[in-house]
């Protein structure tokens, strides 16, 4: 579903390979199809750890990730969900007629792990349902928290419940491209390079960097109309009850605006993160081209990549000089992104925000 037909297990690993992501979420973990084409790659040349999980949504309409340290505990939770869902072999996502608590209670009696996706976004998300992680997961406790494209870590900081909750910066990917799959991550310190070893990380909060886009990127990152776009304060919205007066479009509460909201206590203390933007795109800015997708940024991207390994890399370690052996107006794009000098354009209501270096 909005996913290229090319998103395969052997297109996702060399995708992974080519980014430089050395953990990959399997996605759709409750299909056995899906399990079954992952099998033979759990073990794989690229050297990549492919931990199961899935994305559910439940009765409330919130998204859940669901990590599992095998397939097997996926097999029998498929059974255990299959009386709450009738397309569980059908679809990637399922809809669960379960509550989030309900949900959380059969992964962790299977020994698995769960905590709200894309938790801020104003749609099929916690808080677009819920004011606490509590209202929502009930008596059961979340091992993370994932972040989302319109979110970074001093969004969820002030949220006395996620005091102690690690923050995932991951994001899906619809496509094996550059520019789509790890748009974001997180960097873990691994006692080994194994699923148990992923999940044990995750579980003690063993977070040295998050990365991802500038949270103004997102397309829901400020207040603003689902028609036309306009952006609102959040006491204009208020004041217009939620609809544009331009075209009476419903206004959509931003990510920024909401994590206000719900924020309570000082900022707790995180990881660093790191906002980045992906190499295809600041190529593309740099050529004066409109996509990625042409053969003159695909060929420079190439070239970094021949030169380097792999796409983090050159985001995010690659000394300038270095990269200005291939191109020196890109090496110093990349320099301005490390620093933070880049001009942002906010998204909302659904259209994604943009930048300039």
């Amino acid at each position: 579903m909005a996913t290229s037909p090319e998103m395969v297990p052997k297109q996702i690993l060399a995708g992974c390979r080519t980014k430089g992501i050395h953990v990959v979420g399997s996605g759709d973990a409750l299909h056995p199809v899906w399990r079954e084409m992952w099998q033979p790659l759990l073990e794989n040349e690229c050297g990549i750890t492919v931990v199961p999980q899935t994305e559910v949504e439940d009765s409330s309409r919130v998204h859940h990730l669901i990590l599992m340290e095998t397939f097997d505990q996926f097999a029998e939770l498929q059974q255990r969900f299959t009386p709450a869902c009738g397309h569980l072999t059908t679809a990637g996502r399922p809809h669960l007629h379960l509550s989030g608590e309900e949900i959380a209670r059969e992964v962790h009696d299977l020994g698995g792990m769960i905590g709200p996706a894309h938790a801020f976004t104003p749609w099929t998300s916690l808080f677009a349902a819920f004011d606490l992680p509590s209202e929502c997961y009930g008596e059961e406790s979340i091992e993370f928290c994932e972040l989302g494209l319109s979110a970074d870590s001093s969004y969820g900081a002030g949220i006395e419940e996620f005091a102690e909750v690690p923050f995932l910066s991951n994001s899906d990917a619809h496509s094996a491209a550059p520019e789509k799959l790890g748009r974001e991550f997180t960097r873990l310190d691994l006692s080994a390079p194994t699923v148990r070893g992923v999940l044990e990380a995750i579980k003690k909060g063993s977070v040295v960097l998050n990365a991802g886009f500038f949270p103004e990127e997102g397309k829901y990152n400020r207040t603003a109309c689902t028609r036309c776009y306009a952006q609102f304060s959040l006491a204009e919205a208020e004041r217009l009850h939620w609809r544009c007066p331009a075209d009476k479009g419903r206004i959509k509460i931003g990510v920024k605006e909401r994590a206000e909201q719900l924020s309570t206590i000082p900022p707790t203390s995180r990881p660093p993160y790191l906002k980045m933007v992906p190499l295809g795109e600041v190529i593309a800015r740099v050529l004066g081209v409109s996509s990625p997708n042409t053969k003159k940024v695909r060929a420079l991207y190439s070239k970094f990549i021949e030169a380097f390994d792999n796409e983090i890399a050159v985001l995010l370690e690659v000394p300038q000089d270095d990269l200005a052996r291939i191109s020196p107006e890109v090496a110093g794009a990349v320099l301005s992104m490390r620093e933070a000098r880049v001009t942002l354009i906010p998204g909302g209501g659904g259209r994604y925000g943009s930048f300039t270096l």
